[in-house]
């Protein structure tokens, strides 16, 4: 009996060894990462897609196979965007893609994700029209979903917040709106002309600028010309320019609202300090526990990578999990069945409790916002530091101003 038992164990461990060649010889499960990794807010994708892959992988994998990120450049250009899409789809033969923070590159590849029956997200890009087309022509567009705030919603919880702070805690009564002339801006700042005002702020003027803008000085003599109390931002192509020459000609509004690039840790660096005061939207923060995994997240990667991350890189974390979990749960890379699966998502983030509305909403396959979902925060640049001010229940510290800054009495 004895040596029957010694056998069987022998036999069982022998099996266990040559079933795990095997295992790790299945094909890995492949992920096309696109993004403009030149761009502060762009590099953050790939790194933190590869730290998602990393973990996925040392935890095993998804049924027995691993995850490979493939990234590519795509230069800020739609046209190289495509470029890379169709030869991820066709040649790399990925799975799913990852791609962009940008509207217009993110609005390039839509139609291919329904030619190519490709399933896509993006991390970063804001327009409406991203969902719109997906609840427009569902049958063609199922394959897109939207893993970040859409402009609409953005402008909602900028303007939600500055009745907090603006109005309520600063007694401002005025504001003109700055954003950059783009895709995502259009939705953005139809809602800012309509919400501020509901939030207490008047708007004075509303000025839309090229993002070629190299000189921001007239730009700015117009706006204290106005004498607004606040400028409300939407920027992210632009950013560090405005910033120091806001700086630099001690413009004494506070700026306030959307400015992509602030969300990265390098913005501080960039701007040379000149980004002190600057507040701004973001979805997570380093110094905030949107859920138990936002910090230990921003500490990995400023670990790897040397700075914390920006705020496409949280969604691009969240979305490799995504992919992988939709994966899991279909047992299989059937991009249809992956698609089922994804709209089925109820997974707990970086960023918060991620579900996809339904193909009935205007938000088609956008994330659910809201108390118990995901949410926005408000962060200042204090000192070198990122700092969340808003929600009053997260916030680690209070608003704090340059000395030029004139705030109402």
């Amino acid at each position: 009996m004895r040596i029957s038992h010694r056998n069987a164990v022998f036999g069982a461990a022998l099996g266990c060894v040559l079933a795990a060649p095997l295992a790790h010889a299945a094909d890995p499960i492949k992920i096309g990462v696109i993004a403009e990794t030149s761009a502060i807010s762009g590099v953050g994708i790939p790194n933190a897609a590869k730290m998602a892959a990393d973990e996925i992988n040392k935890a095993g994998g998804v049924n027995g196979r691993m995850i490979e990120i493939v990234a590519y450049d795509d230069h800020n250009s739609a046209t190289d965007a495509v470029r890379a899409f169709q030869r991820a789809a066709q040649e790399d033969k990925v799975s799913a893609v990852i791609a962009t923070y940008i509207s217009e590159v993110m609005l390039a590849l839509e139609p291919w994700a329904g030619r190519l029956h490709m399933p896509l997200i993006t991390p970063g890009a804001a327009s409406n029209d991203i969902t719109k087309r997906v609840h427009d022509d569902y049958d063609h567009e199922k394959y897109v979903f939207h893993g970040y705030l859409a402009s609409t919603q953005i402008a909602d919880i900028v303007c939600d917040a500055a009745k907090d702070l603006m109005v309520n805690d600063l007694h401002m009564k005025t504001t003109v709106v700055m954003s950059e002339d783009a895709a995502w801006t259009i939705p953005l700042d139809a809602e800012y002309l309509k919400c501020l005002p509901e939030a207490g702020l008047k708007v004075l003027d509303h000025i839309r600028l090229s993002p070629d803008t190299t000189d921001f000085t007239p730009i700015f003599n117009k706006i204290e010309a106005a004498k607004p109390d606040v400028i409300m931002t939407g920027i992210s192509h632009v950013g560090v320019q405005p910033t120091v020459q806001w700086q630099q000609q001690q413009v004494p509004m506070a700026m306030y609202g959307v400015s992509s690039q602030a969300t990265n840790a390098t913005f501080w660096k960039d701007t040379n300090g000149a980004t002190d005061g600057v507040i701004f939207n973001s979805v997570a923060a380093p110094d905030v526990a949107v859920t138990p995994k936002t910090i230990p997240f921003a500490n990995a990667y400023k670990e790897k990578y040397g700075s914390l991350p920006g705020y496409a890189a949280y969604q691009s974390y969240d979305d490799v999990f995504m992919w992988a979990d939709a994966i899991r749960r279909a047992g299989s890379t059937d991009p249809d069945k992956m698609v089922a699966a994804m709209e089925k998502t109820d997974y707990v983030g970086t960023i918060g409790r991620i579900q996809f509305l339904p193909k009935t909403d205007t938000f088609a396959h956008g994330l659910r916002i809201g108390k118990g979902f995901v949410s926005g925060l408000m962060v200042q640049w204090q000192n070198g530091k990122q700092v969340t001010i808003w929600p009053a229940n997260v916030a680690a510290g209070k608003m704090a101003f340059p000395a030029f800054t004139k705030l109402p009495q």
